[in-house]
């Protein structure tokens, strides 16, 4: 096979060769350009292009039966592959033809199978349409199945209905037979009361209002003394089924303390030689006038002083009878003389704050402080709106700080523990 190669013919000249063909040329006067007539071995610049442009013609022609032999070449290998390609399939096809009887059993294996698979087919067929009826048959069935779980729950939910409206009767009838029931108590009680006041040969006298105080006398001349007689006061509450004893609330004189106002009733029993006789209020004891008022003014302000005398330090008399300070503050309670500090705490659950429980009429002017344990204050101030402002004041601050002030014995709500 014949490949086309680059042929450039003689090599090129030099530069120096190549710039000798042409013309030299010198300047002459007035800038003009002067060309020199028949010089020796000059050629004329028309043969030199004529030759340059054969020989470019001549060398594209060149590459021009190059690509051409790329080419043939490429196409060749082509049709090699091709040959190839064509006797494998030829002897291929040689092979199978030796087998004929071969391809004649496939073509029947293949002819039965096609029948089967026409049966198949109608088999499936069929099964396809059973299994849709059965399928219609199953909706209808689920259908109706739905309508009658529909039915039962319409029929269920207006029974529940019907009973929640049963039940709620049944639950206002028994509260109001409870109410009933609980208003014919009361009666009965206060009847019982009544008989037992008229049986009972004590009474018991004074305003049932915060800041006034509560005697037990007798009611004639039979009955014992009440001096000779044991009495202790308790606190009923209005539904009449819990009573609470009021820790040394002892004598027959009783000042109410602000405990005992919010719908309690006082209750006292007397025992002596004729058996016990129980005397109480007719109510519960009501608010002092404008004490509320006047503890939401004091609220606002950080601390207040109040003017008081010591009668009593741990349960001995104190003799001075001079005037001290009582600082009742947000966070603390301080008793001082001037600059003398007889007790300053912060509010806990070990600090107690009631009225005193006894000892005539100067009750109503008395305060009873537990600071601490080991430390105690009877405390009398100026008038009854006072102590009972320093008490209302100091357990306001100290519910504040998640402190109950009770006095000694009173139950005390389990969060302030």
């Amino acid at each position: 096979m014949t490949r086309a190669t680059y042929g450039y013919g003689t090599a090129r000249p030099a530069r120096s060769n190549f710039l000798s063909k042409f013309a030299s040329y010198k300047p002459g006067t007035d800038s003009m350009t002067i060309e020199p007539i028949g010089g020796p071995g000059a050629v004329p610049l028309k043969e030199i292009v004529a030759k340059e442009a054969a020989d470019l013609i001549d060398r594209h022609q060149r590459m021009s039966v190059r690509e051409l032999a790329m080419k043939f070449e490429k196409g060749l290998n082509t049709a090699t592959w091709l040959s190839d390609e064509l006797r494998d399939v030829l002897e291929s096809l040689k092979f199978r033809v030796g087998g004929k009887d071969e391809i004649e059993n496939s073509i029947a294996m293949v002819e039965t199978l096609a029948v089967q698979l026409s049966q198949r087919e109608g088999e499936l067929l069929q099964q396809k349409e059973q299994v849709k009826k059965l399928a219609t048959s199953l909706k209808l069935a689920s259908e109706d199945a739905k309508r009658i779980v529909e039915e039962e729950r319409s029929d269920a939910r207006v029974e529940i209905e019907n009973a929640r409206e049963a039940m709620k009767r049944v639950q206002e009838a028994f509260e109001e037979n409870d109410k009933l029931s609980r208003r014919v108590d009361n009666q009965l009680e206060f009847m019982r009361r009544l008989k037992e006041d008229e049986e009972c040969s004590f009474e018991m006298e004074g305003l049932e209002i915060l800041g006034s105080s509560l005697h037990i006398k007798s009611q004639n001349n039979t009955a014992p003394d009440i001096t000779n007689c044991s009495v202790q006061w308790y606190r009923l509450h209005p539904s009449g089924d819990k009573r609470e004893i009021i820790s040394g609330a002892t004598r027959p004189i009783y000042s109410p303390d602000p405990y005992d106002v919010g719908g309690r009733i006082l209750e006292a029993e007397i025992s002596s030689t004729d058996g016990i006789s129980r005397v109480s209020t007719t109510g519960p004891i009501d608010p002092a006038p404008g004490l509320v008022a006047y503890i939401e003014a004091l609220v606002r302000k950080p601390e207040t002083v109040f003017n008081v005398i010591v009668l009593d330090i741990n349960g001995q008399n104190y003799p001075s009878s001079s005037i001290h300070a009582l600082n009742i503050g947000r966070l603390r309670i301080k008793l001082c003389k001037g600059k003398s500090i007889l007790a300053k705490e912060f509010y806990s659950s070990t600090m107690q704050v009631c009225g005193v429980r006894g000892g005539g009429d100067a009750a109503t002017l008395s305060l009873f402080w537990a600071v601490r344990k080991g430390l105690s204050f009877v405390l009398a101030f100026e008038s009854t709106r006072e102590r009972n402002s320093a008490i209302m004041l100091a357990r306001r601050f100290a519910v504040d700080c998640n402190i109950m002030l009770v006095g000694p014995g009173d139950p005390t709500p389990e969060w302030s523990q």
